[in-house]
């Protein structure tokens, strides 16, 4: 029996296996099976003797499935003894064929013992870098960001690695310096060069026990990064705000960093030719050093730091923040207020706000402010809410 199912086994993002497996005639979902499987089981036969002597009748033959589906988030809903002997389970259904979404590693290699040759494993070829992506983040750079030249520069050196078709493992980066002047923003310009939604992490927000099963493996049904780096859509994987784990948790990244590979007790995947950016606030290399570690600063491909933006370098932000949030304001909105008027206000920041991001939050709440005080000043009846 163990020979008869075939298997098949997808590493990928989500959308992409639903589109393989919608090529296919329709399938069950292997939850479903289970959940009537055991259902039947649940049932209360009562057996009359002599009348209802038919073993067909006591126990009806099941039919045997064509085809069962399990996707990634599937597994976290079965027992963790279902994990451990999933054979077992396939042979009870004895589908005839069985596709796999993002399994833990266990059930793979398990799979590959029992059912041997029937197995195949297929992967997702995620977007990398070509040569035609490093002329269009030269050309399109300055139209994402102001300022930083030195970073576009390093950034171009350091992506050029990925355009080999021979490497097979990924370029780590860590962008480093003073908060808000566009180091998020680069990995998503970057990311939007290659397609797909960006997987972005950020490690301020973990600051509890369940870090460490996030990142080293807890129960198969919890989160895990390993499980997020294999349900990812993209080429690059942006860890924000690196700094702020905690140093106990730097081994987890060693292997991951130097050939692409992370695993935790539950999953294992290789990234490959990937984009790695880690975000930071430190000032120096030397801090890096200093706070990393030799064995982690070392693994790092490529250190590009990002300067505090000149003052004229604050203007340009205003215009364009401006510009941008008149662009998304109805044409009502945008007779009722002065985008010059709005430019002239923030100028004075320019002398001592560097923080794009708190500019952003001041531009929006400026032009809120100026558009409510126009409404509330019109001599107009009130809207009735019934």
């Amino acid at each position: 029996m163990s020979g008869d199912t075939r298997i098949t086994i997808y590493y990928g993002p989500l959308s992409w296996f639903e589109q393989r497996v919608g090529k296919k005639k329709k399938s069950e979902g292997l939850l479903e099976a289970i959940f009537a499987r055991d259902e039947s089981f649940r049932q209360l036969k009562v057996v009359v003797p002599d009348r209802d002597s038919d073993a067909d009748k006591i126990e009806p033959k099941r039919k045997r499935p064509k085809r069962l589906v399990a996707e990634s988030g599937d597994y976290a809903s079965l027992q963790e003894h279902a994990i451990t002997n999933f054979p077992g389970l396939v042979q009870a259904h004895n589908p005839k064929e069985l596709l796999l979404h993002n399994p833990p590693e266990h059930v793979h290699e398990h799979l590959k013992r029992i059912f041997a040759g029937s197995v195949e494993v297929i992967h997702y070829d995620y977007p990398s870098v070509t040569c035609s992506t490093l002329v269009k983040f030269r050309d399109d750079f300055a139209k994402h960001l102001i300022g930083q030249e030195n970073v576009k520069e390093s950034l171009l050196a350091a992506l050029y690695p990925l355009t080999r078709g021979s490497r097979s493992k990924p370029v780590v980066t860590m962008f480093y310096g003073p908060s808000g002047v566009g180091k998020t923003e680069t990995a998503q310009f970057i990311n939007g060069l290659l397609g797909g939604a960006l997987m972005r992490k950020q490690f301020s927000m973990f600051h509890n026990e369940k870090f460490a099963s996030y990142l080293f493996g807890g129960g198969h049904s919890e989160p895990s990064f390993a499980h997020d780096l294999l349900d990812r859509e993209s080429g690059v994987v942006l860890i924000d705000e690196f700094d702020k784990a905690a140093s106990v948790f730097h081994s987890a990244f060693y292997q991951f960093f130097d050939g692409g590979v992370f695993q935790d007790k539950n999953y294992r995947v290789e990234v490959g030719r990937s984009l790695i950016i880690c975000t930071s606030n430190y000032g120096s290399e030397k801090q890096i050093r200093d706070e990393l570690g030799d064995a982690l600063y070392s693994r790092f491909d490529s250190l590009i730091r990002f300067e505090p933006l000149s003052q004229d370098e604050v203007t340009a932000v205003i215009d364009r923040l401006v510009d941008g949030r008149f662009e998304e304001l109805d044409a009502d909105e945008r007779q009722r207020v002065d985008a010059a008027h709005v430019k002239e206000t923030l100028y004075p920041l320019a002398a001592h706000a560097a923080n794009v991001r708190k500019l952003g939050k001041m531009t929006d709440e400026l032009i809120s402010t100026l558009l409510v005080r126009d409404l509330l000043s019109e001599n107009r009846p009130r809207d009735v809410v019934t």
